[in-house]
């Protein structure tokens, strides 16, 4: 028996552009992305980063040039990515990839605006 932790989604291939600092996704219904490191690690989540809740999460600045060094399976469900900041907590489910894939130019605006509410800039 396959434990999915109530995935709906599943990848069937999971490759990382070192280089260009993004993950592509492929899932089982056709569908592709390709999301960028940055927004990866400043969407982590993390209960570093999302808080306990929406009113705790934090908008993590300084990411522009944030790298994946690895990627770690975790169980049939998700995996950990380890950021060359050193922030690898945070289990990113199929379902988690999937949603900022399918929603990441919204993600993406809301984290601009974000960072200019606070006065933040992608540059470390």
């Amino acid at each position: 028996m396959t434990t999915t932790y109530g995935n709906v989604h599943h990848p069937v291939e999971i490759r990382l552009k070192r280089e260009e600092k993004v993950l592509e996704i492929d899932f089982e219904t056709g569908e592709s992305f390709s999301l960028p490191a940055e927004l990866l690690r400043v969407e982590s989540p993390s209960a570093e980063v999302q808080g306990h809740s929406p009113a705790q999460k934090t908008v993590v600045a300084g990411r522009r040039h944030v790298g994946i060094m690895k990627l770690e399976p975790v169980g049939n469900y998700a995996v950990r990515i380890a950021f060359d900041d050193m922030h690898d907590t945070g289990l990113f489910t199929w379902d988690w990839l999937y949603n900022m894939g399918a929603n990441k130019e919204a993600m993406w605006a809301a984290y601009m605006e974000a960072l200019k509410e606070k006065g933040l800039s992608r540059d470390p």
